[in-house]
């Protein structure tokens, strides 16, 4: 091979070189880019992140207020030392849950395992409401009760009638409620007396 033949060769070697250099050079623009691109969208996932976990804790805060608000006035209202009602949200099995206890001064207690079954009526009823009263948009304000309180002491109903009738009046709630114990109507604007009669019921 001669030295025209030699370097006509070196020259096709060196312009296959800057080819696949070209080549690499391309490929490592667009990679960067992508690392860019990547970075980019990861502060962007960050922020949104963040973002969805402020709303997240302001409305666990406002549910904190709301259903803790409602519950200890019902409670309040019924029972001479009552407990409060504390919320607490948990991570648990990478899901946000809600724990309930009642707290007497440095005491929180499991509701379940609270003395008195009229506790736990008093507030199931009011975190019913509470929970009610938080749907967007709001069905019809009336509810119907069919014993309420059953498991209350009769000398509590009384007071269980006006915190019927304070909700009624915080929340625009009508309630029509059916029972038994003369006390838990004592609040009420209007009394239906039903009574049976050879199987027959007459209002009055």
């Amino acid at each position: 091979m001669n030295i025209s033949q030699e370097i006509g060769s070196l020259r096709e070697k060196v312009e296959r070189l800057r080819g696949r250099k070209a080549q690499i050079q391309s490929s490592l623009n667009r990679i960067k880019q992508q690392i860019r691109d990547c970075r980019i969208s990861l502060r962007e996932h960050e922020e949104a992140r963040e973002i969805v976990r402020l709303v997240g804790q302001k409305t666990q805060e406002q549910l904190q207020f709301h259903i803790s608000d409602i519950t200890t006035m019902a409670l309040n209202t019924v029972f001479d030392d009552p407990y409060e009602m504390k919320m607490e949200f948990v991570q648990r099995r990478n899901k946000t849950e809600c724990d309930l206890k009642f707290v007497r001064g440095e005491l929180e207690i499991d509701p379940i395992e609270a003395s008195g079954v009229g506790a736990i009526d008093v507030a199931s009823f009011a975190l019913r409401i509470a929970s009610w009263s938080m749907k967007r948009p709001h069905s019809r304000n009336t509810i119907i009760l069919d014993e309420p309180f059953r498991y209350l002491s009769t000398n509590y109903q009384s007071r269980a009638s006006e915190m019927l009738k304070e909700i009624s009046r915080r929340l625009g709630i009508q309630f029509i409620i059916i029972t038994h114990e003369e006390e838990l109507s004592r609040e009420a604007d209007k009394i239906f007396e039903v009574s049976i009669h050879n199987q027959t019921s007459k209002v009055k």
